[in-house]
């Protein structure tokens, strides 16, 4: 009877011996944060793309941006945190001094982005949805002081509010960039379902338009339509619906936006001031509840700009989040490459600019399940950094290494 003890206790040492060998050959016991995956594309001028983990359980991150010439990294939480990731020792420390955001709905903190001039002014930029003394919400552009050495935020200063207020929690936009002594900042139209009398036509308000303020928040006196009594000082551009992205072309300097569609009708938009780009009069996207077409195409509208690229009605959309031109030396054959998150599509498209239009070329991330909500380069590393929804994971890189 011991014997047969002895045996079976041996017998069931040895399979979990194997169970444990098993286990840590497939890195179950390793930490996420620190988890090299294979490569998720072939590899390209001697390097090959690999995924890494960077941040898990941070909430939904709206928004990333490096603090200039570092590999820090602000990533906004959608109610109302933000995050200093540090991209080298993976540690991560929340900011404090942060606005009342109104987080319900598709509103919170939206975008962030850094002063270029960092280091001398440290100044960064939001924009998040905040509601009035009535309870209705708007989209809001700030900007603050952050102390780094203080982990905070002070001198916080509401530069501009996109009025009308409303009750509605959609389609706030947003995203805002600097481009030299300029923010440009998208706000969304607020799920306005009136086709015929829309109020992204209606340019006595700036639902649906890409606003341009001085970095004080002063209005240009350039801007494209000042003097004129029938559009307000502060539209650029107007006519959209819900642009979620919003990039500044590396050599070019001109404008792009990713832009929502309703069903289908997705757009990426190179903005050019003084214009009209079309919702809903004209556009490629369908309706929700019937299918059908709304409005005329673009293209049969000789005064509304039409996209460069987009995904047509019946398509099945994209829909597309933040967006990034690769800038860095990590990935040669990317140089001047757009990289464009996708939402419901659950990838990171990858075009390429050729001639007067783009290329899609095979898309990253497409095969772990994850909504892309910001993509941003890290010219650290030579990384593509994204920020995802989807279970635990927060934010990830893909990252060049070289081929062994």
């Amino acid at each position: 009877m011991r014997k047969r003890v002895l045996i079976c206790i041996s017998v069931a040492v040895l399979i979990l011996s194997g169970l444990i060998f098993y286990l840590v050959k497939q890195n179950i016991f390793v930490d996420e944060k620190a988890r090299v995956d294979e490569p998720i594309a072939p590899a390209i001028s001697n390097v090959e793309p690999v995924l890494e983990i960077v941040a898990e359980d941070l909430g939904l991150i709206w928004a990333i941006d490096f603090l200039p010439g570092t590999a820090k990294l602000l990533a906004n939480e959608k109610s109302g945190s933000i995050f200093l990731v540090d991209t080298e020792t993976l540690d991560i420390v929340e900011i404090t001094g942060t606005p009342e955001v109104a987080s319900g709905g598709q509103g919170g903190l939206l975008d962030v982005t850094v002063s270029p001039e960092f280091e001398e002014d440290n100044l960064i930029y939001l924009t998040y949805s905040a509601a009035n003394n009535a309870g209705e919400t708007t989209t809001h552009l700030a900007r603050a002081v952050l102390a780094i050495d203080e982990l905070r935020l002070s001198s916080l200063e509401v530069l501009y509010r996109a009025e009308p207020f409303l009750r509605s929690t959609a389609h706030y936009g947003s995203r805002v960039v600097v481009l030299g002594n300029y923010l440009y900042m998208t706000v969304g139209d607020r799920g306005d379902k009136d086709f015929e009398n829309h109020v992204a036509q209606d340019t006595n308000n700036v639902l649906g338009t890409t606003i341009r303020l001085m970095r004080d928040g002063s209005i240009p006196e350039d801007n494209p339509f000042v003097g004129n009594p029938d559009i307000l000082d502060e539209i650029y551009t107007y006519g959209h619906r819900n642009p979620q992205g919003m990039t500044i072309h590396p050599e070019t300097g001109e404008i792009w936006q990713s832009e929502h569609g309703e069903r289908d009708g997705d757009e990426i938009n190179i903005i050019y001031g003084g214009n009209n780009y079309g919702w809903p009069l004209a556009t490629y996207a369908c309706t929700y509840a019937t299918g059908q077409s709304i409005g005329v195409f673009p293209e049969e509208s000789a005064d509304m700009i039409s996209p460069v690229h987009y995904w047509e009605c019946g398509s099945g959309g994209f829909p597309p989040a933040g967006m990034t031109f690769y800038d860095a030396n990590g990935f040669t054959d990317w140089q001047g490459d757009l990289f464009v998150g996708g939402l419901a599509s659950q990838y990171l498209a990858h075009f390429r600019i050729t001639g007067d239009r783009l290329e899609e070329l095979e898309p990253l991330l497409k095969n772990e399940g994850w909504r892309i909500r910001d993509v941003t380069v890290g010219h650290h590393d030579g990384a593509l950094y994204a920020a995802v929804e989807g279970r635990s994971v927060s934010i990830v890189r893909i990252v060049p290494k070289p081929v062994e």
